[in-house]
Formats: C-alpha cells, sequence, structure tokens
C-alpha cells in the first residue's frame, strides 16, 4: 500500500475512536466445540467458526535489502538487526519463510479493534506491562502506552485495552494481554504511525504490546494441514463490524471484510512481515480429518 493512501485510510481511525458509543458489551456465547488448548485459537471462514492449531513458531521476515531496526545498515551487513526478530506492520516481505513468493502463501487477516466502545481515556486501561507477557525491552505498555494513544487518537482503542469491551480471540483465555500462542508479543508500529502523520518521518522502531485481535481466513482454507500464513492486519473502524463471538454479526468472512474495506471508512487492510504456521479445522472436528 502506497504510503500516501495508507495515511489517508489510517486517519479515518481518529475520528472512529471517539464515535463509538457504550452500548457494547464483551460477548460470552461460545461456538460449539470451540474450546481451545494452549497451543490453538478460534477463528472465521465463510460464517463458520474455525480452530487454529499452531505446531512450530512464528517467523517475522527479514530479507537482505529491508532495514528492520532503521540503522541506514542493510539486514545483509547488519547482524545486530537479527538477534531479536522485528515484526513490523506496513513492511511486505516478498517471500514467505520457505522461501517461496509471499504471492502465493496463505492470508490470515487479524482483524484489530481500531475503535473505542466507551471513548476511553483512561491511561490506566492500556495494555499492562505484565512480566509474564515477555515484551521486548523499549516496548510501550502501561499508563505511557495509553497516554500516547490518548494524545494520538483521542481515545484507547479496544485493540490495546487490558481488558477490552469486546471479544477477541487473542489473547488466549487466561494468557496476559498483549500475547498470543506461538506469536511474539511485540509489534513494530512505527511506519504505520509516520503514515498516519503521527510521527515525523523517517520511521523508527516503535514497539507495542501485540493488539488484541481476531482472525478470518477464506473459506477455502477452513479445513487445511499445517502451513505457513501471511498475517495481514485489518484495522477495523467500525464497531458494527467487529464479530461477536458466536458469529452472528460482525465480519466472519473475506468477503465481508473484503465489502469493509471496499467502503473506504470502515476496514483498512495493512501489510506486515509476519508469518505463523498453523493447521486449521472447522470448530469441533477432529484435527484427524484434515
Amino acid at each position: 500500500m502506497k504510503g500516501a493512501a495508507l495515511a489517508l485510510s489510517l486517519g479515518l481511525a481518529t475520528v472512529v475512536l471517539s464515535a463509538c458509543g457504550d452500548s457494547a458489551h464483551s460477548q460470552t456465547v461460545t461456538p460449539p466445540g470451540a474450546t481451545t488448548q494452549a497451543n490453538q485459537t478460534l477463528g472465521f471462514a465463510n460464517g463458520m467458526p474455525t480452530l487454529f492449531t499452531y505446531t512450530q513458531s512464528y517467523d517475522c521476515v527479514d530479507e537482505p535489502n529491508l532495514d528492520l531496526d532503521f540503522n541506514t545498515v542493510m539486514a545483509q551487513s547488519d547482524p545486530a538487526e537479527f538477534q531479536t526478530p522485528i515484526c513490523q506492520a506496513a513492511t511486505q516481505s516478498s517471500i514467505d519463510p520457505t522461501g517461496a513468493s509471499s504471492a502465493n502463501t496463505a492470508v490470515l487477516y487479524v482483524l484489530v479493534p481500531m475503535f473505542s466502545v466507551d471513548s476511553d481515556t483512561n491511561p490506566a486501561d492500556a495494555i499492562a506491562c505484565d512480566p509474564k507477557a515477555g515484551f521486548r525491552s523499549g516496548t510501550l505498555c502501561g499508563t505511557a502506552l495509553g497516554q500516547t494513544l490518548v494524545k494520538l487518537f483521542g481515545a484507547i482503542p479496544e485493540a490495546f485495552k487490558e481488558k477490552p469491551s469486546v471479544y477477541t480471540d487473542c489473547p488466549n483465555p487466561g494468557s496476559p494481554a498483549g500475547t498470543c500462542t506461538m506469536h511474539a508479543s511485540t509489534v513494530d508500529l512505527g511506519k504505520v504511525l509516520v503514515a498516519l502523520g503521527k510521527l515525523p518521518a523517517p520511521a523508527t522502531n516503535v514497539f507495542l504490546p501485540t493488539p488484541n485481535h481476531s482472525h478470518v481466513i477464506d473459506g477455502s482454507l477452513a479445513v487445511t494441514k499445517p502451513i505457513w500464513w501471511e498475517v495481514k492486519p485489518v484495522l477495523i473502524l467500525n464497531q458494527a463490524d467487529w464479530p461477536t463471538q458466536d458469529g452472528s454479526s460482525g465480519i466472519t468472512s473475506v468477503a465481508m471484510l473484503q465489502a469493509a474495506e471496499a467502503a473506504g471508512n470502515r476496514a483498512i487492510e495493512v501489510p506486515s512481515n509476519f508469518y505463523l504456521f498453523f493447521g486449521s479445522q472447522m470448530a469441533g472436528m477432529s484435527m484427524g480429518t484434515n
């Protein structure tokens, strides 16, 4: 996505954060057969609940000609860039972890709730600096995160609340906010914030906790043995588009997601260099049937 277009689209998020009322509430209905194990998360495919089972670690692809730490040294000559993986939104890798073109990699759409149900401006409500989350050094969290979000967006989006007011697939039940099984717990949003016009260019690393999020995949991939998936974050700006836990409303299919993106003011897709490795099945189905 071109920087100017990304900035224009993401700029809508500032308005949406303060435009939602307080009518939403946490969803409590669980889809049939949707009990998860520690290495599983839920999602939707073609309107139906799906279950993802992760069987190895994530990858945030770095390529020789990239400079993910913005020190003006290309990765091919910068060993320090590899000591802690940099998962960077708004950076599109050309290959997946197998070395194949990312254009042919299965896509996991990660829905990020960039609206505030209650126009929350209390900095203490942001994702806490929980040692169990394992955030990398320098990650903005806790009250400092809350103050920054209020300054930049006018309110704290559900994506970065310690206790969001909407259901999200991640974090896993009982896990710290900012985490999800077999995921990195920190993401770099520096390029996104520059595109928003919130920070001046050139971009630098701005590490935030992994946002609260939910998942959608194409219906043709609902039953798939473990493979690599390219993560495409999608900022959801309209509270009415957010999927409830039982899938009775909100975006629960790729077609619905594309319609929201086409509207121009409801959802914005952002590239990334994130990849996850998991198999997918319909919720309640035995993995042995894959």
